[in-house]
């Protein structure tokens, strides 16, 4: 399972440069050196992994590359889901059948990694949503800056893209650039909103769509737009400290049953051990594993509370 999950992030990694070393092996001379039938069969392989991919195209969908988009992941959506059917497969037949010869745990094993590309692209969104929206406030006061200097809108968002790390950096980049093809800045601010859906944004994305169609001074907008967002920054601070409990609660109720587990066996390994054997007991811990983290969740989003 270990290797599996590392297999799939080595994958998200190494698009780019898939696609980079793809197009290397073609432009190699043809020389009659001994590594000429690894670069052929390298070659086929490519090959028959794009007929693959041609093939399974029509299972891409809008909704799916857009998440791939919103996460930066390298990969497409046909990619995706031999990700996931594949590392399913893979875990039901030798995680389970072969290695504990049994369907049950086989069965876990083949959920479990099914789910594991959907939770990686859910956190790896999460974690750049939080990210951008910590930046929000730094993009505000660069723009508001370039505006108060005599740049238009286009010019400032060339300050955010110089000045600030990813993911703003990335995103206004790709304002930017549909702009550049022929879309009005209103629609590539409202493709930014799509991407990352977040009620900063909004009242940012509102404030520069109003300045468009009715003008006067961006600056002045834009201070009022600071000053809100410094307040509701203010107000999600308190919040998170007073749901600081919900949350350290989860991690203790999560982590009780490993630890107690361990303790357990430790003072009597042969019993403990008796559930982690290949047979009908397997499935205990599995069962376990599972409403742990049902539990968890259910907990941390108990104490969410939106601002």
């Amino acid at each position: 399972m270990v290797l599996v999950a590392l297999l799939f992030r080595f994958l998200i990694r190494s698009g780019q440069a898939s696609q980079v070393s793809r197009r290397a092996i073609k432009a190699l001379p043809i020389t009659e050196e001994k590594g000429q039938p690894q670069n052929n069969q390298i070659s086929s392989l490519a090959a028959l992994y794009s007929r693959v991919k041609f093939t399974l195209s029509f299972l891409e969908t809008d909704e799916i590359n857009q998440r791939l988009l919103s996460a930066d992941w390298k990969i497409t959506g046909t990619e995706l889901f031999l990700i996931q059917y594949g590392g399913a497969v893979f875990s039901f037949f030798v995680l389970g059948v072969l290695i504990f010869n049994s369907v049950i745990p086989g069965l876990g094993f083949g959920i479990l990694t099914f789910t594991l590309p959907s939770f990686f692209l859910r956190r790896a969104i999460q974690q750049r949503s939080i990210k951008f929206e910590n930046q929000l406030l730094d993009v505000l006061i660069l723009v508001r800056g370039a505006v108060g200097s005599g740049y238009s809108l286009l010019q400032s968002l060339d300050v955010v893209i110089r000045e600030l790390p990813p993911p703003a950096s990335q995103e206004f980049e790709r304002v930017k650039v549909e702009v550049g093809l022929g879309l009005t800045m209103s629609q590539a601010l409202s493709n930014l909103l799509v991407r990352r859906p977040n009620e900063d944004l909004r009242l940012m994305v509102t404030a520069f769509n109003i300045n468009a169609h009715v003008g006067g001074q961006l600056s002045h907008m834009l201070d009022a737009v600071i000053s809100t967002l410094r307040d509701r920054m203010r107000i999600l601070g308190e919040v998170r400290a007073l749901t600081s409990y919900a949350r350290y609660s989860s991690y203790l109720l999560s982590l009780l049953p490993f630890g107690l587990v361990a303790i357990m066996f430790i003072v009597n390994p042969n019993y403990v051990s008796t559930i982690f054997q290949p047979g009908p007991y397997l499935i205990i811990p599995i069962i376990s594993l599972i409403l742990i983290v049902l539990g968890n969740i259910w907990i941390r989003r108990a104490g969410t509370i939106d601002v």
